[in-house]
């Protein structure tokens, strides 16, 4: 199968290239920058500059190519997870604006199959661990509830796709190589300056993935039938639980104790309800279906 990979050179778009290669595909990346482009070649896929939001240059892209399915993994994130607010409406753009331009060029030209992209942890799981029916958490304040609409809303764009089957994957927080959970990531380096406190109880439920597990899962994703996968991994854990170990493992001291009413008064309503209103997900339906067997979180038994 011949696919086209957008996003290609992020945390899951290098191990997803490699997996798809390894299972015998034809593989194209799209990436902007010329890094990324130099990424992607690396990996062996074929590679094809270009900015998702030049709707013109999508459209020829993939008038040339005509690749069998489209993966949509675009992404405009920071470095580092404080950054996240600055960054957030950009990101929104490239995903609502730059994807739209991908997936119109995608059913213009024929694609039989589209991949898209979407969020395990802003899912409304009432209280316990949200399916793959599960709505997202559309009504949380500030870019928490803007990044659910959108995520919503690039739901519904490739569930209605007229012609192509639509899948979309919802990704728990990745961590490994080129993530911000490894030892090497920016979380981490908040962590050991001591930059990350525990805010409250810590009540939010966090399901995480291995980004070469998630690579996995959206190769199988290809010859699955179409529909919405909550793609995490086994262990959904408290932040009051986590955050504790992960600092351990990676040799950090434990994280401060912040208030509600100090952090809402220093730090906005959102970093609360990120830490103490976020639900966990069951990843049952992807275990059944593509065959997911995540592996064991590296801080779960430290």
């Amino acid at each position: 199968m011949k696919i086209l990979v957008a996003g290609a050179s992020g945390a899951l778009g290098r191990p997803l290239i490699t997996h798809l290669r390894h299972a015998g595909h034809e593989v194209w990346g799209m990436a902007q920058s010329p890094r990324g482009v130099e990424v992607v070649g690396a990996l062996g896929a074929g590679v094809v500059q270009g900015n998702a939001l030049d709707r013109s240059k999508v459209f020829a892209i993939m008038e040339r190519l005509r690749p069998d399915c489209v993966v949509d993994q675009l992404t405009s994130l920071p470095a580092s997870p404080f950054d996240l607010p600055l960054r957030l409406p950009a990101d929104r753009v490239l995903r609502l604006q730059g994807g739209g331009n991908l997936f119109d060029a995608a059913q213009a030209w024929g694609v039989q199959r589209y991949i898209q992209q979407s969020c395990g942890f802003y899912l409304d799981g009432a209280g316990g661990l949200a399916d793959d029916t599960a709505l997202l958490k559309i009504a949380a304040p500030g870019h928490v509830g803007e990044s659910a609409r959108m995520y919503a809303a690039l739901e519904k764009r490739v569930m209605s796709a007229a012609g192509m089957q639509g899948t979309a994957l919802r990704y728990g927080f990745f961590y490994g190589p080129h993530t911000w959970y490894w030892p090497d990531g920016a979380f981490t380096a908040h962590m050991r300056r001591g930059e990350v406190a525990l805010i409250g109880g810590g009540r939010s439920v966090f399901s995480f993935i291995h980004v070469d597990d998630a690579a996995a899962a959206t190769v199988s994703a290809l010859s699955a039938p179409g529909g919405v996968y909550n793609v995490v991994d086994d262990q959904p854990t408290g932040v009051q639980a986590w955050l504790p170990a992960y600092a351990r493992w990676v040799g950090a001291s434990a994280p401060g104790q912040m208030e509600e009413q100090a952090a809402l008064q220093q730090l906005g309503e959102e970093s609360v309800y990120y830490q103490n209103n976020l639900d966990g997900a069951s990843n049952h339906k992807a275990r059944r279906v593509l065959g997911l067997a995540p592996r064991q979180q590296p801080w779960g038994a430290v």
